[in-house]
């Protein structure tokens, strides 16, 4: 919690206090030195145009418009021609003339018109230079003696009418290093917003609805001050811009709010619901009232004063939030106090410097603390991601460490299961075997065996055959788990002529054929060797025991891309339909092998084949032979 001593509110005032008293003084037209103009008239000098900073037209200025005829007033006094009188229309024609007293060496000067968002003519000494809508620029040769400067505006639509923005006068190189920088900035800030958008909404999906609204949050701050480049292009929407700019303001504060809801944990609550549903209706009325800005006089007024009531709205309940954020000890309660204070420094400099304040190569007041709040929420997504992943890695390494200790405590219980049931077999083997000759010698001796008594040893018999083979059978099993070791690269070929090597001196003493048939071309599987002969040991076996004299046993493999292909088929008996779905069962013995079978030789086969990642499958026809076909993966 140290590092957010940095976002508390007071440290944050202060920091924003001294960074717009320096924006004041350092970049504000209003705070340009003289020459002033006055009555109609701006006296220049050799000397005003070699400076750096250009000199902006502010004061001096004649207006003439429908109800006045030159009136002294300076650009940026009204926001429209309305000038406070609800009866008057904000809209229409205006005039504005100032006379340039020029005192020097001619030379090459350019006036640049910002943000004219209305139809506009430009003329000097009665001489039109240019006309249009948007930003505008004349460039001239300024001589010794008086220069009539007129520009003419005519609008219809939106909250600014007439010459709202200061002209700036000077060399073009001095204008066009100044239009560059600014330009650059609102670039800038164009940018800035959409790649920490785009960031959030593609990379950092782990933040649900947070991250979601800090896009959309960035979006509507780009969007808002992509007006720049509608007004230096001239965009088609130019005359619409006041709607779509009034629009993402709007949404932006909106997202601010909502920001601060999920920070604090509060998304669900009826308060937000309350304070969500006076926020869309008072956009939507503000929205209404800036269409109706053409058509009745009274709505600038009124739009302006509820646009101030909304900003006061959006402060508050931004601020109601943060404060129930902090009751719920909610970590980004730090970053969300930072931004209601900026929020509330944006609304306290939009009130207090209204009509003192116009930036020369940056952004407005209200746009810093815009561009501001994009950046502070940016950090808080960025702590707020780093901190998931630092709880996503903690939970993987503690699952990690988890499944490593089920590992070897599973592990652990199989070994000591191999141990108990090797125990086991071997402890039972002496009893089981003396059991077998106890009823052998029984039978031998034939004293005092009648019938029953004779019943009574074939069941024993029988049961003991059963210990017996069960005991084999774990014994096999006990085997099969003590070979260990990493898997090896197997040769086809070479697997297949050792299968041939090691049984066909079996097959011959039963005089059965062994036929072994490799693929053409070599190919690899990844096993264990010992049970792979385990596998082809077992299957073999089988087909002996059912094969008769002078039949065969054919064992055949295939290549087929990524797989390999064998089969190891006999002209034997055949195992009945009834018994193929139940012949890879542990222990289970059909009929033909009750006296001699384990029930295991086939289910160790199947467990191998599952173990290598294959398949196993059996057709078979009684009389005519059984045929197990296989499939394993092929390696490279």
């Amino acid at each position: 919690m140290k590092r957010q001593v940095l976002w508390q509110p007071p440290v944050i005032l202060v920091v924003l206090a001294v960074f717009f008293t320096i924006l004041f003084y350092a970049d504000n037209k209003y705070q340009t030195p003289p020459p002033y103009g006055k009555s109609g008239v701006i006296t220049l000098s050799e000397g005003d145009l070699e400076r750096d900073t250009p000199i902006f037209l502010i004061d001096g200025w004649l207006l003439t418009d429908e109800h006045e005829t030159d009136k002294p007033t300076y650009i940026g006094e009204f926001s429209n021609l309305q000038r406070g009188e609800l009866s008057i229309s904000p809209h229409g024609w205006a005039r504005y003339q100032l006379t340039l007293r020029y005192e020097g060496e001619p030379g090459i000067v350019s006036v640049d018109f910002p943000q004219l968002s209305m139809q506009y003519v430009i003329a000097l000494d009665g001489t039109r230079l240019t006309e249009g809508e948007g930003n505008g620029r004349i460039t001239f040769l300024l001589t010794p003696g008086d220069h009539v400067l007129v520009v003419e505006t005519s609008s219809k639509l939106g909250y600014y009418s007439g010459m709202y923005f200061p002209p700036a006068l000077g060399t073009v190189r001095t204008l066009s290093r100044v239009s560059s920088l600014q330009s650059f900035a609102y670039a800038l800030a164009f940018l800035l917003p959409l790649v920490l958008a785009a960031f959030t909404l593609f990379l950092w999906r782990t933040g649900g609805s947070l991250s979601r609204w800090f896009a959309v949050l960035c979006g509507c701050y780009a969007l808002y001050m992509v007006r720049y480049f509608v007004f230096l292009f001239a965009m088609p929407v130019l005359p619409y811009w006041f709607f779509v700019q009034s629009l993402a303001l709007y949404c932006l504060c909106f997202c601010v709010v909502k920001l601060t809801v999920l920070a604090s944990g509060r998304g669900s609550s009826s308060a937000w619901r309350l304070m969500s549903g006076i926020l869309l209706a008072f956009s939507a009325v503000l929205l209404v009232l800036a269409l109706l800005t053409s058509i009745l006089p009274w709505a600038v007024v009124v739009h302006g004063r509820l646009t101030d009531i909304y900003y006061v709205l959006t402060f508050g309940g931004a601020a109601f939030f943060t404060v129930r954020g902090i009751r719920a000890r909610s970590w980004e309660s730090g970053y969300t106090m930072a931004g209601c204070a900026v929020f509330g420094v944006g609304l306290l400099v939009n009130l207090l410097f209204s009509n003192r304040f116009e930036p020369i190569r940056f952004f407005w007041q209200f746009e810093w603390c815009g561009l501001f709040l994009v950046l502070l929420f940016g950090v808080m997504m960025v702590f707020r991601n780093r901190r998931v992943l630092r709880e996503n890695e903690a939970l993987t390494n503690h699952l990690e460490e988890q499944v490593k200790k089920r590992t070897e405590e599973v592990t652990q219980l199989l070994n000591e299961r191999k141990a108990f049931f090797s125990d086991m077999a071997h402890d039972l083997k002496a009893p089981v075997f003396a059991t077998q000759s106890f009823i052998e010698a029984i039978r031998r001796s034939s004293v005092g065996v009648d019938t029953e008594l004779r019943g009574y040893l074939d069941q024993a018999e029988a049961k003991q055959r059963e210990m017996a083979r069960r005991l084999q059978g774990l014994s096999t099993i006990n085997a099969l788990d003590k070979i260990e070791g990493e898997r090896v690269r197997v040769s086809l070929q070479e697997m297949l002529a050792e299968i041939y090597a090691i049984h066909h001196g079996e097959a011959e003493v039963q005089s059965v054929y062994l036929i072994v048939e490799p693929p053409q071309q070599d190919a690899f599987l990844l096993a264990q060797p010992e049970k792979i002969n385990i596998l082809f040991e077992n299957l073999i076996y089988n087909a002996l025991k059912a094969t008769p004299r002078n039949g065969s046993i054919r064992v055949s493999a295939r290549v087929a891309g990524d797989k390999i292909s064998m089969s190891v088929a006999d002209t034997g008996c055949g195992i009945p339909e009834e018994d193929l779905p139940l012949i890879f069962r542990r222990f289970y013995v059909g009929a033909n092998n009750r006296k001699s079978g384990t029930g295991l030789g086939l289910y160790i086969v199947h467990s191998i084949v599952t173990e290598l990642g294959g398949t196993i499958n059996v057709r078979s026809t009684v009389g005519m032979g059984t045929e197990f076909m296989m499939e394993f993966p092929r390696v490279v």
